[in-house]
């Protein structure tokens, strides 16, 4: 019964001041005690809510920019990495790149079908060279090859004035003296004149292979770097010609100079004089 009275007690005190606490409020409902309390409150809540939701776009936005700096970090290193396999790969397929043969027939205008091409030549074939894989063979027309006599020529895609190309002559049973083939074949050249006109250094050698004579010529020149060999067979004078400017010359030498030295003419040659 005590612990009873105890409890109505309480209850009752609690009572008493909810009521003291509605009346008071009641009572005072204009003061500013309470109210501005209450609007202490808010404020410091909105405050906290304008902090927190500050704080949150600032992450986002520090997220964003962490994001977009891996991405452009990302996409460097991919471009380095493709740039040096680009690279490599370059150098791989030019410095060390595979051959291909090529058979040349040498046939004359009037049966001359208008395009070049590599296709069932063996049989007739007067002569062949290695071309480096990849390169591309010109079309020669029927004109060209009854003016000058070029026959095939075949050229570096990434660099088009690095290229190789053959032309014949008929009526010529053997070699004269060097250096009137040489300013002879330069008659009917004019980037050979060129070249000739400012070059710094002419070498020139007689070259024997299978008892057959031929004249190699290598010129240095600021123009271009040129390679020329030259042969008589079947009546005809063959002459093949090796060129790149400078620059690639510096790069490309060893695959090039393969191509000078893989020239060589097939059956009936003419004997060494």
């Amino acid at each position: 019964m005590a612990m009873a009275l105890a409890v109505a007690t309480g209850m009752s005190s609690v009572v008493g001041k909810r009521v003291m606490g509605t009346s008071l409020v009641a009572g005072v409902h204009h003061s500013s005690v309470p109210q501005s309390a209450t609007s202490l409150a808010a404020a410091k809540g909105r405050k906290n809510l304008v902090c927190v939701a500050s704080m949150r776009e600032e992450e986002v936005e520090k997220t964003k920019d962490w994001v977009r700096s891996g991405a452009v970090a990302l996409g460097a290193a991919a471009m380095v990495l493709l740039s040096n396999g680009a690279t490599g790969l370059a150098m791989a397929d030019e410095g060390d790149a595979p051959f291909q043969t090529y058979y040349g027939t040498a046939a004359s205008a009037s049966s001359y079908g208008g395009y070049g091409g590599n296709a069932n030549k063996k049989d007739s074939a007067e002569y062949i060279f290695d071309v480096p894989q990849g390169w591309k063979e010109r079309q020669i027309s029927k004109v060209e090859k009854g003016t000058n006599g070029t026959d095939a020529e075949f050229y570096n895609p990434r660099r088009k004035d690095e290229k190789v190309y053959l032309t014949y002559l008929s009526g010529f049973r053997k070699l004269g003296p060097r250096d009137n083939v040489l300013n002879n074949l330069a008659l009917s050249d004019v980037n050979l004149q060129d070249i000739l006109g400012s070059a710094e250094e002419v070498k020139s050698d007689d070259l024997v292979q299978n008892g057959q004579l031929y004249y190699v010529f290598e010129i240095d020149s600021p123009v271009a770097h040129e390679l020329i060999k030259v042969t008589c067979a079947k009546n005809k004078l063959y002459t093949q010609f090796v060129k790149a400017p400078v620059s690639d010359w510096a790069r490309d030498n060893v695959m090039l100079r393969k191509v000078h030295d893989s020239f060589t003419t097939i059956g009936d040659a003419s004997p060494v004089q």
